[in-house]
Order: C-alpha cells, then sequence, then structure tokens
C-alpha cells in the first residue's frame, strides 16, 4: 500500500478502492499447451545454416551464431533483454533451456514480461483481451497478479540474509517458495534456482500492477534500481560476450546503453562486445541504443520471434557441439 498516512497526501484516494477480481476467472489468450518444444540438436541443422547465402539477413544470422560459439567456447557470457511478447508466444521453454544449457547467462525484463511470468507459474495462462476487458473497467485488475508483482517488489528490497536484492531475484524466489504449479515454466524461478542473473525493469505507470492497491512507487523504484545497478556490473565484464535484446522497443535499450555508460565510465574495455537486436519490425531506440551506439560489432535481425528464437537456438546448439563445447549442465 501507499506509504502516505492519510487520503489527504494521496493524489487520486479513488484508486485505493479499484476493482479487481480473481486471476482464475479471467479469460487469458495464451496457454501453456501451445508453447513451444525443445528438441534435441542434429547434425543436419548445421549443414542448413552454412547453406544459408552470405548476403543480407542470412549472413548476419550466421555471424551472430558464431559470434555467440565464440563467446561460450572462450567463456564470456551471454545476456537476453526480452520484451514481454516473447514469453506471450510460448518461448519461455526455450530460453530455459538454453539456460540450463549454459548458453544463457542473464535475463533482463521489463515488468510487463515479469507479469507474464508470474501468470504462466501460477496459474498456466497469460495475456488477456485488452479490447474486452478496457471498456468494462476490468483490463489489468486481477488481483493476484497485482499483489505478486508488489510482493515481488518489497522482497527485491529488503531479500533475506544472503539473497541477493533485486525485482528479478525478488519474483522468482517468491514462485519457488511458494511452489508455484508450473514455476518449471518460469524465466524468472528458474534463474534463481540455477543461480543465475535476472534482472527486471520497472517504468511506473506503464504497467497494468501498477494500477493495483498494493503496488508500492518506492519499492518497484528501489528494486529496480538494484537490477539496473546488476546490469551495470554484468555488462562490465561483457568484453568478448554478447547482448541480445529481442522484442523491447525502448525500455530495454535505454538500460542496456546507460549500462554501457556506466562500464565506460568506470575503465571496462567492451570493444569486444557483440549485441544483436532482434525484433519483428526496426525500432529507433532498439536500432540506435543496442545496434550502433554500443563499441563492438552490432547486428540486428527481422523476423518473428516465434521462428526466429528456434531458429537460432538450434543453430547455436549444433555449432557448439561442433566446436567440440561441452558445458557442465546446468540443473
Amino acid at each position: 500500500m501507499d506509504s502516505a498516512p492519510n487520503d489527504a497526501l494521496h493524489p487520486f484516494p479513488a484508486m485505493r478502492t479499484v476493482r479487481t477480481y480473481p486471476l482464475a476467472t479471467r479469460e487469458s489468450l495464451v496457454d501453456l499447451k501451445d508453447f513451444c518444444a525443445t528438441p534435441e540438436p542434429f547434425p543436419e541443422f548445421a549443414r542448413f545454416v552454412d547453406s544459408l547465402p552470405d548476403i543480407y539477413v542470412g549472413k548476419h544470422f550466421k555471424e551472430l551464431v558464431a559470434r555467440i560459439v565464440t563467446a561460450k567456447t572462450n567463456g564470456k557470457p551471454v545476456a537476453v533483454a526480452l520484451g514481454a511478447h516473447v514469453l506471450k508466444v510460448g518461448l519461455a521453454p526455450l530460453l530455459i533451456d538454453l539456460m540450463r544449457r549454459g548458453v544463457i547467462d542473464h535475463v533482463a525484463m521489463n515488468s510487463a514480461g515479469a507479469i507474464h511470468d508470474f501468470e504462466i507459474a501460477t496459474v498456466g495462462r497469460t495475456s488477456e483481451d485488452v479490447a474486452k476487458q478496457l471498456p468494462q473497467g476490468a483490463f489489468g485488475f486481477a488481483d493476484e497478479t497485482g499483489r505478486a508483482l508488489a510482493e515481488a517488489a518489497r522482497r527485491g528490497c529488503a531479500p533475506k540474509v544472503g539473497d541477493p536484492a533485486g525485482f528479478g531475484r525478488g519474483l522468482g524466489r517468491m514462485l519457488l517458495e511458494r511452489g508455484a504449479p508450473h514455476r518449471g515454466l518460469s524465466v524468472t524461478a528458474e534463474a534463481v534456482r540455477l543461480g543465475l542473473g535476472v534482472t527486471v525493469h520497472g517504468a511506473i505507470g506503464a504497467d497494468i500492477v501498477h494500477m493495483h492497491p498494493a503496488a508500492s512507487g518506492a519499492d518497484i523504484g528501489e528494486a529496480s534500481m538494484h537490477d539496473f545497478r546488476h546490469v551495470c556490473k554484468f555488462v562490465h565484464g561483457l568484453d568478448g560476450g554478447v547482448w541480445i535484446n529481442v522484442g523491447c522497443a525502448v525500455l530495454l535499450p535505454e538500460v542496456f546503453l546507460k549500462a554501457v555508460s556506466v562500464a565506460l565510465n568506470l575503465g571496462a574495455k567492451l570493444d569486444g562486445i557483440t549485441t544483436a537486436n532482434l525484433d519483428m519490425l526496426r525500432q529507433y531506440r532498439a536500432e540506435t541504443n543496442v545496434v550502433q551506439r554500443p563499441p563492438g560489432r552490432g547486428i540486428s535481425i527481422l523476423g518473428q520471434h516465434e521462428l526466429m528464437l528456434p531458429l537460432l537456438r538450434m543453430a547455436v546448439l549444433c555449432k557448439l557441439a561442433e566446436a567440440g563445447w561441452k558445458p557442465v549442465p546446468r540443473s
């Protein structure tokens, strides 16, 4: 709840009385049964990758695969910054598979992604019908979702002794401790379980959970600030590694560029980083802040997430196998 002692200090006291409803009663557009599978890599696919033309996106796709393979064989980190749509199109199993195999070392997401992550883990469904819900004054008011994200932010500000602070870790720990029925398909829960980096970056007022009476701007801000600092630390050691922005047009590209600036200010060498933007449309902020402005090599590839990411996963795993990379699987 808002920390103000009385409604006289609240700019809009009526927000304390908004109507919420049980998440289980809401119709959702996305269901676990429609999620992607994660088949084992097979050598023939590596030959398919080699067969792509060395022109435009064919060349760029092969280069991105090669740079990820080089990073991993050299012991360098790989991060994925994902927009919420990546989870809405059923790709959580793919991300988690790459985390477990040792390919992905850090996942950053906006709080819209955290919302979908929570709902997937809790009820196995997510994504409401905005066009239907909005005229009824019901859009964004699933009670459990708002309360859970508020609790995750609180946990991110005041973790248990020995646990790192941060919004992403707060959400992941909460889902694990609650025994969420589908926690194995939660990116945040799996990241915490595996001991990987996971960050959530909130923009107050941009997400449905900020409408809930339990939301605290102080908690959201502090938890997100912890996670920004986690990203700054990660980027400081990213030389030789890869940062991939997938489907986030503004927020995460801005977070990344500021983390690059912090790293350079503190003397980090980043000439050897690879940055990539994978999206369905070419967006100014992502192209500028991820691909063009940072040091190193920037790659841009357009395509639907539900096609491009499975192709990228299979290509990377096959080429890692060709290179003789044998990671110790995370479990």
